[in-house]
């Protein structure tokens, strides 16, 4: 395995990012809405949907982005089997780092974009294994 590819981290990153938009769409979402609210559930209740929520958006983005380049039936396939692994990667770190900086579901200037470097940086290497392995990328 040749770690050193240029271009192939280059698409890596990439599709890195595409998949971090479309989870932290849906778990900063999540968490904004219950640090907004009045509620009773507990932290990890709160991360947990996050997670979650994160997750479909991602899997809507990338549906929506690929399918541009086929039916939607196989975007969706694709979506789903190339990516899912490197979000709940992303989504755990990011909730994670959340968590033990602010301790708890908390949304502040300062550990967005520590969430969001934890959370590109997480994933990135399974990408660019599974780029590199298999010609395998969900964009």
């Amino acid at each position: 395995m040749n770690w050193y590819c240029k271009h192939t981290w280059s698409k890596a990153s990439v599709n890195t990012l595409w998949c971090l938009l479309g989870c932290s769409i849906g778990d900063f979402g999540t968490i904004f809405y219950f640090q907004n609210i009045e509620h009773t559930l507990l932290t990890w209740q709160i991360m947990s949907l996050a997670i979650l929520n994160g997750l479909l958006t991602s899997i809507l983005l990338e549906t929506f982005i690929l399918s541009r380049q086929m039916i939607l039936k196989e975007a969706f396939k694709v979506a789903i089997g190339m990516s899912f692994i490197s979000m709940i990667a992303m989504e755990i770190s990011m909730n994670l780092i959340d968590v033990i900086l602010t301790g708890g579901a908390m949304l502040t200037w300062w550990v967005i974009p520590i969430m969001l470097f934890a959370g590109f940086i997480t994933p990135l290497p399974y990408n660019y294994y599974r780029l590199k392995k298999w010609g395998h990328g969900c964009h």
